[in-house]
């Protein structure tokens, strides 16, 4: 489900169907949907038919031999790459020692993650949340997964999925927490700049606080989910949409974890 930040903080989504076919989600929103599962999945990297998904779209060979498919991906600080084990060198050059940026965001609270400067403001949209700011800058995903690490001794790193989509997040003064965070970490900070270099750490100062909106008309009192693999159709009144959730008057659907299902949308009203 491709999305953007348009110029003005709002989140326009756009769903592919088929190879060429694009529409937009968010003229879609009032609007009756129904999603049907015909119950072929396939591989998204190398097409295989395959009876479960595996790390969001892969088959069972794949999630073992590629190197988005490892513990690292999850885990940063677990890199393997120096030790001369990566699955696969040429990708981990091209994804993992690149510019990688830890940052604040708020998704009804406030959390640390981290992402590949390409993946700004995409990352934030998928988590949904309504505030992001990037606080400091590194050259590999590894060293950013150690910054990321300090910091969530004190600071959460995951998302309340169930609470943010229940409401609209109140506002987080981000610029103060990032400086209350560097005074807390000084000490581990200093040690993995001292590590990699000043030239790898950098801490950000005059970043500022993005501010995203997302279309949603209703929030839901409660969360009920569709689960296309036990009950393969979902359908309702769309009612918002929120990282990478449909929110319908019937409940809502992570639209990521179906990746390299075989769905069909029927739209009306």
């Amino acid at each position: 489900m491709p999305a953007e930040l348009s110029a003005d903080g709002s989140v326009q989504y756009s769903l592919q169907l088929g190879d060429d076919a694009e529409i937009s989600l968010n003229d879609k929103l009032n609007s009756q949907i129904t999603i049907e599962f015909a119950g072929a999945i396939q591989c998204i990297h190398c097409g295989r038919k395959t009876k479960k998904s595996f790390s969001q779209g892969y088959c069972f060979p794949c999630m073992k031999k590629l190197a988005q498919c490892d513990q690292c991906i999850m885990s940063p600080e677990r890199c393997h790459y120096d030790a001369g084990t990566c699955r696969e060198p040429e990708w981990a050059d091209k994804y993992c020692m690149t510019d990688h940026y830890v940052y604040l965001s708020n998704t009804t609270a406030a959390k640390v993650g981290l992402t590949r400067g390409n993946q700004i403001p995409t990352r934030w949209i998928d988590q949904g949340a309504e505030q992001a700011l990037p606080i400091y800058r590194t050259a590999t995903r590894q060293q950013a997964g150690f910054v990321e690490d300090a910091l969530r001794q004190h600071i959460a790193d995951k998302t309340n999925w169930r609470n943010m989509l229940k409401g609209s997040a109140a506002p987080i003064d981000l610029e103060t927490l990032r400086d209350e965070l560097r005074e807390m970490t000084q000490s581990a900070l200093a040690e993995i700049t001292e590590r990699f270099g000043v030239s790898n750490i950098t801490a950000l100062e005059s970043e500022k606080v993005i501010d995203l909106t997302f279309p949603v008309s209703t929030y839901p009192t409660k969360i009920t989910s569709f689960n296309l693999d036990k009950v393969p159709s979902a359908e309702g009144v769309l009612q918002g949409i929120k990282g990478q959730y449909l929110i319908f008057d019937t409940g809502v659907i992570n639209l990521r974890k179906y990746t390299g299902y075989e769905l069909t949308f029927t739209f009306s009203g």
